[in-house]
């Protein structure tokens, strides 16, 4: 692919191990200030942008996060495709925590979020396609490159994007599982939909980190947790170091 690949990191991703830092980019938009400033360095040699999409430190909400700032901050650094990281709750069967997926589609249940630049004040009203959420080359190029890593990737299903930051109920998740949703977080959108509508390429990699409400054998606890995305960012940051080569030899 030609271009530059940008990375999002969610919980447990504040930093990118292995980034050769050579200008950190305070950046301010038309919607005000992104989450912290865009890191630019190599990962491999290779010329990469890294956001913490919740600050570093970790301290903003998923529904406080300015989501048009920081993907608008990346593309304005010439950003062409994006990697988005979450960190997810397991809701079929072969969510299992420790799984890693790259989703296919969205079922949005967030509300009350900045969730498109075409305000009518930055942008005209306007609408996009958003039939199929995420950049399909972009989802089979991640899923390769976790391979090349002996790292499974499971390619498809579906992201239900819920509120937060208080984790879900039981009976939510049941309906987001009759709704189809194979996980849960609250990073989602409108990430993607921004990420279209400022047409950079877009792809998601989730790491489940609990079984969703009701779906575990006990109840679910911030410990639980927080072992899950230490293993599991390790995993992670692999497959993106593996991904930067991949990316700019293709």
């Amino acid at each position: 692919m030609s271009g530059t690949l940008a990375i999002i990191g969610g919980t447990g991703l504040t930093e990118l191990p292995g980034l050769t830092i050579s200008a950190a980019h305070d950046i301010q938009t038309p919607f005000g200030a992104p989450s912290a400033p865009v890191l630019e360095g190599e990962l491999n040699g290779l010329r990469v942008l890294f956001i913490a999409r919740h600050g570093h430190p970790h301290k903003i909400p998923p529904h406080q996060v300015n989501y048009r700032a920081n993907l608008w901050a990346l593309q304005k650094l010439y950003a062409t495709d994006v990697i988005a990281v979450n960190a997810v709750g397991g809701i079929s069967k072969n969510m299992k925590p420790g799984t890693l997926i790259s989703p296919a589609q969205i079922i949005d249940y967030s509300f009350g979020r900045e969730s498109t630049i075409f305000d009518g004040e930055f942008a005209p009203l306007s609408h996009i396609d958003f039939s199929f959420p995420y950049t399909e080359t972009l989802r089979a190029e991640l899923v390769r490159s976790a391979a090349k890593v002996d790292q499974k990737v499971i390619n498809g299903g579906v992201y239900g994007v819920s509120q937060g930051p208080r984790l879900e109920t039981a009976a939510e998740i049941f309906r987001m599982e009759r709704d189809g949703c194979d996980i849960v977080g609250m990073t989602g959108m409108p990430e993607a939909c921004l990420a279209r509508e400022l047409k950079l390429n877009f792809a998601s990699l989730g790491l489940v980190v609990n079984s969703a409400a009701g779906k575990g054998a006990s109840a679910i606890t911030l410990k639980d947790i927080d072992d899950h995305l230490s293993a599991g960012m390790q995993r992670v940051r692999l497959i993106l170091s593996q991904l930067v080569v991949d990316f700019y030899q293709s």
